[in-house]
Parts: C-alpha cells; sequence; structure tokens
C-alpha cells in the first residue's frame, strides 16, 4: 500500500499538460478544487469528471498509475460514506434497529465520497506532471509579490518543494525497513488494527534515523554546490507564458463557465 501512494511523484513523460507553465497548473489546480464546492449536484461532478478525463488523457498519464493513489485513502473513503449514510435523517429507505439508511443520507455520502475522489486526483496530477524543480520556480513566482511583506518566497518555496519531493522518498525508505523487519520475523499484516498499530511502532526509530540521514545528505549537496539561499540566485530557463498556456486558461475559463451556469440554471 506504501508504494501505492502517487502524491509527490513525477511521471516523466511528453505531453502538452507537462509543458504548461508550472504557475499556471498550480492555480488550475486551486481553481479545481475551489469549484469542487461549488458543485451541488450531479451534473456538476459530471462536467468535473470530463474536464479532468481531458486533462488526464493530454497527460499521457496511464489511468491505472493515477487511481493507484486512491488505495491508501480508500478507508477513509469507505468511513465517510459511511458516516454521511448513516447519520443523515431524512426520508427512510432502509432501518434495521438504530441503523437507518436515508435518500438524503445516501446523497450526501455519493457526494463527500466523489468529493474525495476528485481532490485526491486532480492534486495529483500537478505532482505527477510536474518536475520539482519547475514547481519550486512555479511557487516562488507566485509568492514574490508578497516579499514586499517580509514574506521569504524562496525559502518557503524550496522548503514546499522538498517536503513533497520527499514523501516518496520517505515511503520508499519505510517499505525497505518494513521488509528488512519482515525477514526477520516481524509480522505487519494478521491481527486487528490496534496489533497492526503497534506492530508499526519499531518502524519509528529506524525511519526517524535514515530521514536525518537523508537530511543531511541533501544539505551537504546543497552545500557543495554553494547554495545560499534567494538572494541574487538567477535561472537558467525563466518562466514564459506560451500559446498553450493560453489555451489552458481557456478552457480553465470554459469549465468554471459550466459550473457557475449549471448552478445558476438547474
Amino acid at each position: 500500500m506504501i508504494r501505492d501512494i502517487t502524491l509527490g511523484q513525477y511521471y516523466p513523460e511528453y505531453s502538452r499538460i507537462h509543458k504548461l507553465d508550472p504557475r499556471l497548473k498550480i492555480i488550475v489546480t486551486l481553481v479545481y478544487i475551489v469549484s469542487l464546492f461549488l458543485i451541488e449536484d450531479f451534473a456538476g461532478y459530471a462536467i468535473a469528471l470530463v474536464s479532468m478525463g481531458a486533462v488526464i488523457a493530454l497527460s499521457k498519464v496511464p489511468l491505472r498509475f493515477m487511481l493507484r493513489g486512491l488505495k491508501p485513502i480508500i478507508l477513509i473513503i469507505v468511513f465517510t460514506f459511511t458516516l454521511n449514510m448513516l447519520m443523515t435523517k431524512g426520508t427512510i429507505l432502509w432501518e434495521w434497529g438504530f441503523f437507518r439508511i436515508t435518500k438524503e443520507g445516501l446523497y450526501n455520502a455519493i457526494f463527500m465520497a466523489a468529493r474525495l475522489i476528485f481532490l485526491i486526483v486532480g492534486s495529483s496530477v500537478l505532482t505527477l506532471t510536474t518536475k520539482p524543480i519547475k514547481l519550486t520556480d512555479g511557487i516562488e513566482s507566485l509568492l514574490k509579490p508578497f516579499r514586499r511583506f517580509g514574506l521569504p518566497a524562496h525559502e518557503l518555496a524550496m522548503m514546499m518543494t522538498i517536503a513533497l519531493r520527499f514523501i516518496p522518498t520517505l515511503l520508499e525508505e519505510t517499505d525497505k525497513i518494513m521488509k528488512a523487519q519482515q525477514a526477520r520475523g516481524a509480522d505487519f499484516e494478521t491481527g486487528g488494527l490496534l496489533r497492526r498499530a503497534k506492530a508499526l511502532v519499531p518502524l519509528l526509530v529506524p525511519l526517524f534515523v535514515g530521514a536525518f540521514r537523508i537530511a543531511q545528505d541533501l544539505a551537504m549537496a546543497m552545500e557543495a554546490r554553494c547554495y545560499r539561499g534567494g538572494e541574487g540566485r538567477t535561472k537558467l530557463n525563466m518562466l514564459k507564458f506560451r500559446r498553450r498556456d493560453a489555451l489552458a486558461i481557456g478552457f480553465t475559463a470554459l469549465y468554471l463557465s459550466g459550473i457557475v451556469a449549471e448552478r445558476i440554471l438547474l
């Protein structure tokens, strides 16, 4: 299950989505996330689904690989679905003892589960199609106007990107530690939830040691390259908006128009 987490990973491919300006992709992702909270019926989710499907197709990232990121949160989705279905009052569709399923509860459960799925997949598109260095440049450029208020844009962007980039690295380290301990007789898969949680406790010490080692190696590598922060730094490839970015803006505007029109008219 650890290998199924796709957040923070980059999928190398030569596609139109990969070549878009990282600043635009960050903004579009935020717009998409906000739009999900404006949707109030299934027609809106149909528009979101078609739009996201078109983006995934253009990105050339396999849908199976992208959906694999949902496996680690499947329990959260099921829990949210069940809680909304059983705890919402309304027209009763089925009842057994103190368990009851209402029409409104089922409606809310499907909505919340769909929203979680769209949030995860939509966010994954950003990291899967954007190199970490491009993501850093994009975040730094978007935060640059706040430098006049004392915000360290470059340092903040660097920290956010490093944290995001090292999610897969730490997960891979965790997987190695688990396999090493399983080879010595450790059992992480049998027993109840509490027992399996206790079995994961011995992973914490070697995981923290490995995390500090990775951080130290990264710090030494940055010092060896004379990294001294964002002051006076120049870039080999400057970010520029191109024609394909204008087309992406048009597509985003069309998507937002559809969401707003659907909410007003229906």
